[in-house]
């Protein structure tokens, strides 16, 4: 098949006009120009007309258990309010109703041009009896707030449900939830089997507040249930996830470049919450890890500002992403880059695609398989108008609406 359009924009160079991608299979085997694909590959010839193709989106971050709870939970005072709304909203749902909802947002995702996605699920075992319509990372999502002496059970467990998935990882929820013994094991976990690690960190002031100072809404709530509390009051939760995972790599990768690999194998949302301490801290010990911010759902909870310049002069990978409808309008990365550049409004249109395309196939390490218009290349695709006048990122950036034209592993 090969498929024309206005105008191709790879990701790997300056747009194409008039180009073409020929496909065979679930592969993109050729780009170029229209009339150079033709030349070189035969089979149906697919005209977009004045469009602008490009790679298949990517959300690096997403809960799509909680499709159902779109409109349900005003904007609370304090990040800890929320979480005492949104688990009483979650306790009215049952395993059924958590089906219907990952399955709706599987299906709104890909209306709005996401071909890839790593969700969270609260629940792995249901994995198996949904067929994603599109490109998935399983996240078994795990907290063992309640029950920190079961963390390798509560760890074996997920892994049972999600070994059927042929993408899969762990998020230990955050370090509010999640034990240290939850952390190692799931790190002891990614050395051996090579999986992705994702986790919640310093997102709200409120988590800054407990981990540093030991006070606060939440360590007040955290402490009314029973949770250990003697890792605050000393470290920022950068400064902790720092030691914890190096600790947890030290033992069995003694050398610093694979102890480094531990870290690469991270990738961490908001961090929001970020101390003079900690850039000091980032800088010396040169620690990357990947970086995914929700701008819809950071202006939602009206968190602290996003340190996009001085974490991407550090070499981070950032990437955007959704979250959840529980704090969201819509599943729409396209919204994601607009209320990314209103907040950034020196970065180019071409950087902020990036951020949907290249990077989360970095964060993934599928930089080599998605996220490009590249031959070898898995033949996921979307089409948005473009018109001759205006730049095309500058156009693919405002896209406002639901795509036509979509292709995911080759298939339309």
């Amino acid at each position: 098949m090969i498929i024309r359009a206005r105008t191709v924009v790879t990701m790997d160079g300056a747009p194409i006009d008039n180009g073409a991608v020929a496909v065979s299979g679930n592969k993109i085997v050729d780009v170029g120009k229209f009339d150079g694909i033709k030349t070189r590959n035969a089979g149906e010839i697919v005209d977009l007309g004045e469009q602008a193709l490009l790679p298949g989106l990517i959300n690096a971050h997403c809960h799509l258990d909680y499709t159902c709870l779109r409109g349900k939970i005003a904007p609370q005072k304090a990040f800890t309010d929320w979480i005492r709304v949104i688990n009483a909203e979650k306790a009215k749902l049952s395993p059924k109703d958590y089906l219907a909802s990952i399955n709706e947002g599987f299906a709104e995702a890909k209306r709005f041009g996401t071909t890839t996605i790593a969700n969270l699920t609260a629940f792995p075992d249901l994995a198996p009896q949904i067929t994603s319509p599109i490109r998935t990372w399983w996240f078994a999502e795990l907290i063992d707030v309640r029950a920190p002496d079961h963390a390798s059970e509560i760890v074996d467990l997920a892994i049972e449900s999600l070994k059927c998935a042929q993408n899969w990882g762990l998020a230990p929820h955050a370090l509010f939830t999640a034990s240290k013994n939850l952390y190692e094991r799931c790190q002891e976990i990614a050395g051996r089997a090579n999986v992705l690690l994702t986790t919640h960190l310093a997102e709200s002031s409120e988590e800054m507040e407990m981990f540093r100072n030991a006070s606060g809404p939440l360590y007040e709530f955290l402490k009314g249930i029973g949770r250990p509390m003697d890792d605050c009051g000393n470290e920022t939760p950068l400064e902790l996830f720092l030691h914890l995972i190096g600790r947890a790599g030290s033992p069995s990768r003694p050398r610093a470049i694979e102890v480094n690999r531990a870290y690469l194998s991270w990738i961490i949302v908001h961090l929001n919450e970020v101390a003079e301490s900690d850039f000091e801290l980032l800088e010396r010990s040169k620690r990357q890890f990947h970086v995914v911010h929700s701008p819809r759902s950071h202006d939602y909870f009206k968190h602290s500002q996003f340190s996009f310049e001085r974490l991407h002069s550090l070499g981070f990978n950032i990437c955007l992403a959704t979250d959840s409808l529980a704090s969201n309008k819509t599943l729409s990365l396209f919204a994601e880059m607009r209320a990314f550049q209103r907040s950034e409004p020196g970065i180019s249109p071409d950087e902020i695609l990036k951020m949907v395309t290249v990077n989360p196939a970095m964060a993934l390490h599928q930089e080599n398989v998605i996220g490009r218009i590249r031959p070898g290349f898995c033949a996921d695709l979307v089409a948005v108008q473009c018109s001759e006048r205006d730049n095309p990122f500058e156009q693919i950036v405002g896209f406002d609406g639901l795509i036509d034209w979509i292709m995911v592993n080759g298939k339309l």
